[in-house]
């Protein structure tokens, strides 16, 4: 089953979407790659949910990607005696230690660490930013806030502090009982949530130990401060909108998100945009005109995938979401302007020996008209490599690993295939020939253009490019 676009498309599995007729459904409408969300459901539903998945997988005979997503350090309020109350702009407000429940003047908030980092005129936004308040008095236990932005305050309401380096670990206890459990699953990807510091993703990667690719999220404004570490540290990153709009002005969301992009697709690591980006699906059967555009921009753009959340996880339309995604970014696809975009913001390819063969390969096939480049690879760095070329044919990605398969699934333009190892590099060349007739990239005497990393097995040592035809 070929996808007629380049760009891949993540579906969050949840409520709408946990049984297998559904999930059937949402791959055949588009997804590529499925998102198993640790912030709600219990260990039980992922395995159920992460078994239909691999049982889809050998029904479709396509590679599926999993992405086991953390929660992270969440920082929330506490309760209320009384249920909710109101915040009046210009009153003063406290909160403090104390787990007794709060009133119209005082509430818990349980989080040393905001205590130790607030200072005079620190921002505290409550429930996404829907009130903000500005500390006044800061203390160790208490602190005193002025409200700039009023409204109703309820029980276990959600805290973002902008612009403060919190010092928080990247992972809660939660968070190492998931990873571990998301491991012993199988899960292709971890994503790594409210990243601060490149020290963050240093530390999880060496929990993963290789386990699994390291997507990092991008949802605090000074993870921008260490982007080239993150990037670095990273198998992949993701642009978090919600909690980056909340924690940064909104306006300036766009070109962060642009930023990330091209940092991303400068250093050949997948980029994915997520967030609200058919947020009105979750209750209308289509989306606003806003949202469309918004799916197409990320598309001309180049990132490597768009994500659907709640849509498609506790929407009334989790189907027509995903395919409405599709259909957007296969005629964004089609658009002139779409490759004179991507033209026009090309990488400059690394002085490495891949690197040349890669930009090599991509300019042969455009060339010669081939059908497909083809990137046999042990890790998925080569077919990385090739897609970040951002070519103008499809790049299957043909490994003997169904790890890595299932790890490029979520890959720019990338078709993968599992084949059989290769006794050599003439038997390469014709399992390579073998997958491109087989899934339909050509016919009798099209040309292929084939990299590899010869010996087999050396991560990163792609050193080969050979044009060949289909018999």
């Amino acid at each position: 089953m070929r996808r007629q676009r380049n760009t891949k498309i993540i579906a969050t599995l949840g409520p709408s979407s946990s049984r297998l007729p559904v999930i059937r459904a949402l791959f055949e409408a588009g997804a590529d790659v499925f998102r198993l969300n640790f912030s709600h459901g219990d260990h039980k539903t992922h395995r159920e949910l992460f078994g239909i998945i691999r049982a889809l997988e050998a029904e479709v005979g396509r590679p599926i990607g999993i992405v086991g997503d953390l929660q992270g350090p969440k920082l929330r309020i506490g309760t209320f005696v009384q249920g909710p109350v109101i915040l009046r702009q210009d009153q003063t407000f406290q909160f403090d230690l104390s787990p007794v429940p709060g009133d119209a003047t005082r509430v818990h908030l349980p989080h040393p660490e905001i205590f130790a980092a607030a200072t005079v005129d620190t921002e505290l936004l409550i429930d996404d930013g829907r009130l903000r308040l500005k500390v006044t008095k800061p203390g160790t236990d208490t602190m005193e806030a002025v409200v700039q932005t009023g409204g109703r305050i309820s029980d276990n309401k959600g805290v973002n502090v902008p612009g403060v380096a919190l010092p928080l670990k990247p992972l809660t206890t939660k968070d190492r009982v998931d990873l571990d459990f998301a491991l012993a699953l199988g899960v292709d990807w971890v994503a790594l949530s409210f990243v601060q510091r490149a020290a963050d993703v240093e530390e999880v990667r060496n929990l993963i130990a290789g386990r699994a690719a390291l997507m990092t999220k991008v949802e605090k404004p000074t993870a921008l401060d260490e982007l080239e570490g993150i990037i670095r540290l990273s198998d992949g990153v993701m642009v978090a909108r919600g909690d980056l709009g909340v924690e940064m002005a909104i306006e300036a969301v766009p070109a962060s998100q642009k930023r990330l992009v091209r940092a991303a697709r400068n250093a050949g690591k997948p980029i994915v945009i997520a967030t609200q980006m058919l947020d009105s699906m979750i209750h209308a059967p289509t989306p606003t005109r806003a949202e469309v555009s918004d799916v197409a921009t990320a598309v001309y753009d180049g990132a490597d995938a768009v994500m659907l959340s709640a849509e498609s996880a506790a929407g009334a339309h989790p189907i027509s979401a995903v395919r409405m995604m599709a259909r957007i970014a296969e005629q964004t696809e089609r658009d002139p302007l779409y490759r004179a975009i991507m033209n026009a913001d090309l990488i400059t390819p690394e002085a490495t020996l891949a690197d040349a063969i890669c930009a090599s390969a991509a300019q042969t096939a455009e060339t010669l008209k081939a059908v497909a480049i083809v990137g046999y690879t042990d890790s998925g760095s080569t077919a990385l490599r090739a897609a970040r070329e951002r070519p103008t044919v499809p790049v299957i990605g043909l490994t003997p690993k169904v790890e890595t398969a299932r790890k490029l699934a979520i890959a720019w333009g990338v078709h993968s295939v599992t084949s059989r190892d290769p006794s050599g590099f003439d038997d390469m060349l014709d399992i390579a020939l073998e997958a491109a007739a087989y899934d339909g990239f050509g016919k009798s005497q099209d040309h292929l253009v084939i990299i590899a990393g010869v010996p087999f097995g050396s991560p990163g040592g792609t050193n080969v490019m050979r044009v060949a035809r289909i018999p």
